[in-house]
């Protein structure tokens, strides 16, 4: 078997090799000509064409330890795979080893301890479905089929964020599988240094094997959905957002999206292809309270939908799901913004005038709040001046070559035009395949001599290092 090693070469790696290192598993080896090898390496962005060489399909936080030993030892390049939705595609590795989680979804809720234990193979969904049996919810992300340690150890962030944080604001504790073959646990009491880099360091220093988040009463019913308007009302929305955005409760979450409008069941026909501005709105507050929280929202102009009701939180968590299909052609860029500007609306808006992409959206997402009362360098996450994220993204068919030279021209364009107003950070979660070590710490700024120095004590090997790379020292 030829394999791609930590510096980029081949080497041949025997079958019996192979073989040995598959009886110990509990889990199996995956080889490119086994029938499940396809969706073993299936990921979200299939605008991703990397191949594994092999992958390695644990079940067990046994297997994941045999699985790194195996990689150390044949110095063999080694991805992470987990919910496979990273958009720069970092759960493969082209040529190397890939190690995938995903037979791994176990979730226990503590009830009476508000603290859920979760395995590494997670989605959003698993989490929130059982923690949401008991009105008990972690901030998480807003597409369900999200991996949670991706998101995690990204920084994460979703509708809860304003009221409780970064995603690893409310990560209690994990256990880890490091480079030299040690399980470990880390927390704001063990291993310190550790806990501080893995709260948005990426799968720089090892393999996470289980998480410990808190878990807050929300739900199990919030008031939720989603609110359009033709874009010709755009001034008068951007504004609202703004207005609203200032002084909403952190109960209160909107993002709102510039876009052409999709053919979505919930739009009249009419208005499908046509230029909107939307909100998604999330609140975790009484029925009354969102009434009044959302008066001014719901009596707007003239919308063309309102779907916000009563719904099941969890319900909430998957509405994007059908937005961001599998196998698509992803792209996108970030910035974190601190303030709402006149200039920062006026050049939002523009950036969809004659835009004839069918899927492509520019959003900004309300985090402000929680995050904000954490010094700057609590977790490596950083970036505790962000008041909006703002997301520009494009979606093709991956066959259609031209659409997607065209979208990424988009992107970058729409991204060059508002990064002016950028607080200068961004979220390292959404960085595409084609950035680099310079906007790696663009997202963590300061804190980036301080992960490295952690890179050099847990792995001074870069043995994990296909991910958005922290060289050690």
């Amino acid at each position: 078997m030829e394999t791609t090693t930590r510096a980029g070469s081949t080497r041949n790696v025997e079958a019996r090799l192979v073989e040995v290192l598959n009886d110990r598993l509990t889990g199996a080896v995956v080889r490119p000509e086994d029938p499940d090898f396809e969706a073993a390496t299936l990921i979200w962005n299939g605008g991703i064409t990397k191949r594994p060489a092999l992958v390695i399909r644990a079940a067990t936080t046994d297997d994941i330890v045999e699985a790194i030993q195996f990689c150390v030892e044949h110095d063999l390049e080694m991805s992470i795979k987990g919910g496979g939705h990273n958009i720069a595609g970092l759960a493969l590795s082209d040529g190397g080893v890939t190690l995938d989680l995903s037979l791994m979804r176990d979730v226990e809720v503590d009830v009476e301890g508000r603290t859920a234990t979760v395995a590494p193979g997670c989605i959003l969904g698993d989490v929130d479905r059982e923690t949401q049996k008991h009105g008990l919810a972690t901030t998480l992300g807003f597409v369900s089929e999200t991996g949670v340690a991706g998101l995690t150890l990204g920084g994460g962030f979703g509708y809860l964020t304003r009221q409780f944080g970064w995603t690893v604001d409310d990560l209690l504790a994990v256990e880890i599988a490091t480079a030299d073959g040690s399980m470990l646990r880390a927390s704001r009491t063990e291993n310190e240094d550790l806990f501080w880099a893995l709260r948005g360091g990426g799968g720089n220093f090892g393999v996470v094997t289980q998480f410990v988040f808190r878990l807050h009463e929300i739900g199990p019913e919030v008031t939720a959905g989603l609110i359009a308007w033709s874009a010709d009302e755009a001034g008068g929305v951007t504004d609202l957002f703004r207005r609203v955005t200032q002084n909403a409760p952190r109960q209160l979450t909107l993002a709102m999206l510039m876009r052409n409008a999709p053919a979505a069941p919930w739009l009249p026909e009419e208005h499908h292809g046509k230029p909107m501005v939307g909100f998604v709105v999330n609140h975790t507050g009484t029925p009354e309270e969102a009434e009044v929280d959302l008066a001014e929202v719901r009596s707007f102009g003239t919308p063309w939908a309102d779907i916000i009701q009563i719904k099941e939180y969890a319900a909430q968590q998957s509405m994007l799901d059908a937005t961001q299909p599998k196998g698509m052609n992803y792209y996108w860029k970030s910035e974190f913004v601190s303030e709402l500007g006149d200039d920062v609306l006026t050049t939002y808006r523009t950036q969809i005038q004659g835009l004839e992409a069918p899927a492509n959206q520019i959003v900004l997402f309300h985090i402000e709040g929680a995050l904000d009362e954490h010094p700057e360098d609590d977790g490596a996450v950083g970036n505790r001046d962000a008041a909006y994220a703002c997301v520009i993204q494009a979606m093709n068919p991956v066959a259609d070559v031209d659409a997607s030279e065209g979208n990424r021209d988009w992107v970058r364009a729409a991204w060059q035009a508002m990064k002016p107003f950028s607080t200068g950070g961004n979220y390292i979660n959404f960085q595409t395949d084609d950035e680099g070590e310079e906007r790696a710490g663009e997202a963590y700024r300061g804190n980036m001599d301080r992960l490295r120095r952690v890179k050099s004590e847990y792995d001074p090997e870069n043995v994990f290092k296909v991910n958005r790379n922290i060289k050690p020292i």
